[in-house]
């Protein structure tokens, strides 16, 4: 009688959720309806659109948070875990339990500076006496390590389309722009406050407080493609704003401002005027391809310092700057001042003159502080998603990039909506905020739920975050890994990016292969992957195999695949045999007994010891391995056998997974 109960109370439960979703959409539905937003000006039906009602589009209230026990029914819970049960318990699921030790501190290790630890760290941190202070304090001496801004910084890369060369026929390199890398990556070791983090980017050159580093940060402006020798120079001007209107409000705003550039937005109240009043205030900058040595941006010269390849206005005194009948260059119509978005009408007005004695328009600035405007509602939204989607495997709401009509539902509105107040009102910080989440009792379960399978039923893509997500290692972090747990891993921070070895075969498509790519020396290679050179039309096989985006466009959430070419690289690829071998001498030069050469490589590896069955099914391997390469006559025959068992390992799902 109990499991037809159970079954009856399941089948309700998932009845309620479905009926939850389907609620939610149709009052979306109805407030468009109730809104106008289905008929155009000629009464002829348009496609649904939103308006300026837009949930997204509302102002930012920290809502009530409620109050649900803990999962022992003792204690009470945070914040995000009172809002992520709320939702469970309507649904008539319950969370996992906690994850494992050993598996956190790897999830932990890999989400805050992706590397893993070692066996020494995960022994001391599982067998503490208080595990909750292990804990917190595992997390903020991590949040504190040089190698979180090294692993948080490539996440924002994706988000802004960040490369080292212009694309195109040439794809030449972008002198210095490593140097905006860095500064990336300082800003978020030394937890610079968001609102400063977006305001040097788009007008470090234009503050009071101007430094060198300031003005490097305006290189984001400057990473995307650029075309020295365009068809129509006047054409490519137009190209060019559109690429940084696109990265703009994409980054920081989450709205495709860029889609109005011909016309109104087809899904958005972002009308055509709002994209050219938007675009204005890069109209004065360096965006036509002038001398093809400046890569289409301004002279050092015109930054006031030599060596940074920055962005500054360069003139105060912009010519009109005109709106495009059908984003046609060569159909100019009506003079557009510059101004923000009508879509945050509290904050919709037009752009200041400059000061007096002012180097630039201060357009950029204004646009800065417009963004990062406490009122505006879509900023903290976007950041705090961004931050939730890289801890939990998906954001509260994933479409990273677009908060729009076309967005998908939020799966926790009122947690988001938390998020971002407690965002701004503890200062823009982003180590604060990731600290939070990752304290979370939610961050904390278990991949594995004893309910799987009903569960699933009722909410398959796990939205309600019923369970943790287990994910594979990024391309990045399987690299660095890799050199890692070799030692050969060189921590040296900063400087000019390194080449690694590309493949021959990779090269035969250049007319002159010599200069497409020279090979940095050895040390140099052997730097984490946030360093190696990114090169547009030229990117390492192996990390695109694994998802490494391409940066035309900005990316707000890598491709997650599992492809059989992944598997090929892994048991294929010259650097991985490299790292197997490697591993192999470390462990004979540690002993000549073999078991414990094993027990070395698995502590390397997987961070843990072999099971007595697995010893066994490893000696028997190696010894198998052993008598196949001395039957070939191999002078290594031994050294062989062990980089095998290595090569093994690195092929687990052990190893390539955080669960």
């Amino acid at each position: 009688m109990r499991a037809a109960a159970s079954v009856f109370e399941r089948a309700q439960a998932r009845t309620r959720f479905r009926i939850a979703i389907a609620v939610t959409r149709i009052a979306i539905a109805v407030t468009l309806i109730l809104t106008g937003g289905l008929v155009s000006s000629s009464g002829q039906e348009e496609p649904t659109r939103a308006g300026l009602d837009w949930w997204a589009f509302q102002p930012i209230e920290k809502p009530h948070v409620p109050s649900v026990p803990s999962a022992d029914g003792a204690t009470s819970v945070s914040a995000i875990d009172s809002w992520i049960r709320q939702r469970l318990r309507s649904a008539g699921l319950r969370p996992a339990t906690a994850a494992d030790r050993e598996v956190l501190i790897r999830r932990v290790y890999y989400d805050l500076i992706g590397l893993p630890p070692t066996l020494e760290e995960i022994d001391l941190f599982t067998k503490s006496a208080s595990p909750t202070t292990a804990y917190v304090e595992l997390v903020d001496r991590l949040l504190a390590s040089e190698r979180f801004g090294e692993r948080w910084a490539r996440h924002w890369f994706d988000v802004v389309r960040f490369a080292e060369t212009n694309g195109y026929e040439r794809d030449e390199v972008k002198p210095n722009l490593w140097k905006y890398r860095d500064w990336v990556i300082q800003a978020f070791n030394t937890d610079m406050p968001y609102d400063q983090f977006v305001l040097e980017q788009l007008a470090g050159d234009e503050i009071e407080e101007r430094s060198e580093q300031s003005v490097v940060a305006t290189g984001m402006l400057r990473a995307g493609t650029w075309n020295d020798e365009p068809n129509n120079p006047n054409d490519y001007k137009y190209e060019r704003l559109e690429d940084m209107v696109e990265v703009v409000s994409t980054a920081f705003m989450g709205v495709t401002v860029h889609c109005a550039r011909c016309h109104d937005h087809k899904f958005d109240p972002i009308p055509q005027r709002d994209y050219y009043r938007f675009a204005a205030a890069f109209w004065p900058g360096a965006i036509e391809p002038r001398d093809r040595a400046l890569m289409g941006g301004p002279s050092d010269d015109e930054l006031g310092m030599s060596g940074v390849f920055g962005w500054t206005d360069i003139t105060i005194n912009p010519t009109e700057f005109r709106l495009l009948k059908n984003g046609d260059a060569h159909q100019p119509a009506e003079v557009v001042e510059p101004g923000h978005l009508s879509l945050v009408p509290v904050l919709d007005r037009p752009l200041q003159p400059a000061p007096a004695g002012a180097a630039t328009n201060h357009r950029r600035v204004q646009m800065a502080k417009f963004i990062t405007d406490p009122r505006n509602p879509l900023t903290a939204r976007v950041m705090v998603n961004r931050l939730w989607q890289q801890l939990l495997g998906q954001g509260i709401l994933r479409t990273p990039n677009n908060f729009g009509f076309k967005a998908d539902v939020p799966s926790h509105p009122e947690l988001l909506d938390w998020l971002a107040a407690d965002f701004m009102a503890g200062g823009w910080r982003m180590k604060r905020m990731i600290r939070q989440i990752i304290l979370s009792e939610t961050y904390q379960q278990s991949s594995v739920h004893p309910d799987e399978l009903e569960n699933d039923a009722i909410d398959s893509g796990n939205r309600l975050l019923w369970k943790a997500n287990r994910r594979r290692a990024d391309a990045e972090s399987l690299r660095d890994s890799m050199l890692h747990i070799t030692g050969e891993l060189n921590l040296s921070m900063g400087g000019p990016s390194f080449y690694p070895i590309m493949a021959p075969e990779v090269l035969e498509g250049f007319s002159r292969k010599a200069d497409a790519w020279t090979p940095s020396p050895e040390p140099e290679r052997m730097r984490r992957s946030v360093y190696m050179m990114t090169k547009r039309h030229l990117l390492l096989p192996f990390m695109t195999t694994f998802d490494f985006p391409n940066s035309e466009k900005p990316c707000g959430k890598r491709d997650l695949t599992t492809v059989a070419p992944q598997a090929l690289a892994m048991l294929n690829n010259a650097f991985v045999h490299e790292r197997s071998t490697r591993l192999a001498l470390m462990a004979m030069e540690q002993d000549a007994d073999i078991d414990q050469q094993i027990r070395f490589c698995w502590s390397k590896v997987l961070g843990r010891l072999p099971k007595d069955r697995e010893l066994v099914s490893a000696r028997s391997h190696i010894e198998q391995q052993l008598s196949h390469f001395q039957s070939n006559g191999s002078a290594e025959a031994e050294l062989q056998a062990v980089a095998s068992l290595c090569h093994v390992l690195v092929n687990t799902n052990e190893f390539l997974y955080v669960d």
